[in-house]
């Protein structure tokens, strides 16, 4: 009997048939039902397989009275897939709970675990692992569960990001600098994580000592020191950044500031020599300083400890094999007027955009009907340079504050998204969907 070890080997043969059958989410579907004929561990693998295929990055498995529904998110919406029986329903929850670490006794509490892929890579022809997380939540017709794949691939250079040229010039700079704290701000599933290990990527180097801490780690990076939480054993990121400090650090990636003790100790350690990354749940990026003291950190230690304060999301790109170029019309028109009235001066647009084309979504099989394929950010930065710091001291409301970064030329979410549909990227309803109307 084979050992169970917390991880699924995937035949470098078996992926390579796959990957040109599996175009869209509905070949997905068609492969699936073929797999339902073998084992749970083969559906299993076939399921993984697919969604890494698909560059999914979540999939759900749904109790509903029944069966089970099979939903997979890509580019940031959900998919249905499929529906399954729920006798086989139940072999899988097993085969994950079991490779998982996961008690597989217990179905009325939330569980999580995590287990890793082994996949040989046909382009690289090396092994790459890819970590899944696993979060069971019990509901009304039985457990649901969410694996979340974090596939290293997605790990992109700074330059990617999708950054406005002055944009990237300042991120740049401000990576560079030997302390400090950089905040990366945005909801759930906005790419904060991504665009700090853009930052890592970007100055890593042997002369530079990087530390993370993290809940949990969600990619690994070589050259770098990552540790990941243990609250149950009183490792949180308070105390783990405590240890961190007395390590020697240059840079310390605080996974995401929760509390105050965090808070402070971060702030304390960006003015004490170390560069801190480190990212916040706020909506926009004028909210930072708000949601910081509204944890209990004082101003005093706020303004002159951040240097940069980034808020983003992640807008759908038009899939370039059925993009419609087509004339603007006058609603577009008048949103885009609206929208761009008040643009730095240094960033030159047409004053009227009669005339000018942008790109409608269409929808094909190679972007599963959706018109859209891949994502990239949009973002809105703050500088906090001396004039900044001591408005900041003044204790400015969010309104004020966000008044105030406007007048030194800041560009908010919604208006990088409009240059982003001029030049062709991504669609008005797309970055509406995303920052609102």
């Amino acid at each position: 009997m084979e050992k169970i070890t917390g991880k699924i080997k995937i035949p470098k043969e078996f992926f390579e048939q796959l990957v040109p059958k599996i175009k869209n989410v509905i070949d997905f579907k068609r492969v699936i039902e073929k797999a339902l004929l073998e084992n749970t561990s083969f559906l299993l693998q076939t399921f993984l397989t697919g969604a890494i295929i698909l560059g999914s990055s979540d999939l759900h498995l749904e109790a509903q009275e029944k069966r089970i529904k099979l939903r997979a998110r890509i580019d940031g919406l959900l998919h249905d897939i499929l529906f399954l029986d729920s006798k086989i329903y139940l072999g899988l929850l097993s085969r994950i709970k079991l490779i998982s670490g996961i008690k597989l006794n217990i179905e009325d509490m939330p569980q999580d675990g995590r287990f890793s892929i082994l996949i040989e890579d046909t382009a690289e022809e090396q092994k790459r692992e890819i970590e899944i997380r696993a979060s069971i939540l019990p509901a009304e017709f039985g457990e649901a569960v969410v694996l979340r794949i974090l596939n290293p691939k997605n790990l992109i250079n700074l330059e990617d990001l999708g950054l406005r040229e002055n944009l990237e010039r300042i991120f740049n700079k401000e990576i560079k600098k030997p302390n400090g704290m950089i905040v990366v701000t945005g909801p759930t599933g906005s790419g904060k994580t991504t665009t700090l290990y853009a930052f890592l990527k970007k100055i890593k180097k042997p002369e530079i000592k990087i530390i993370t801490i993290e809940d949990p780690i969600e990619y690994h990076l070589e050259g770098i020191s990552q540790t990941q939480v243990a609250p149950k054993k009183g490792y949180d990121f308070a105390s783990g950044l405590r240890s961190i400090v007395r390590q020697d650090p240059d840079v310390i990636l605080v996974g995401e500031i929760r509390d105050l003790s965090t808070a402070e100790i971060a702030l304390q350690s960006s003015l004490t020599g170390h560069l801190v990354l480190t990212t916040l749940h706020t909506n926009n990026a004028a909210g930072t300083i708000a949601r910081l003291t509204s944890l209990g950190a004082k101003l005093y230690n706020i303004a002159p400890a951040i240097n940069l304060i980034v808020a983003q999301r992640l807008v759908r790109k038009i899939c370039k094999k059925c993009a419609k170029e087509s004339l603007i019309n006058r609603e577009e028109e008048k949103k885009l007027k609206e929208t761009m009235s008040l643009l730095p001066k240094n960033i030159k647009i047409s004053e009227t955009f009669k005339g000018v084309k942008i790109f409608e979504s269409v929808g094909c099989a190679d972007c599963n009907f959706t018109g859209f394929k891949g994502r990239v950010g949009i973002f809105e930065a703050i500088l906090i340079d001396k004039e900044m710091e001591k408005f900041i001291l003044k204790n400015p409301s969010m309104g004020e504050f966000e008044d105030e970064a406007r007048k030194k030329g800041m560009i908010l979410m919604k208006e990088d998204g409009f240059l982003k549909v001029l030049d062709g990227i991504t669609t008005i309803e797309e970055v509406e969907r995303v920052v609102g109307e």
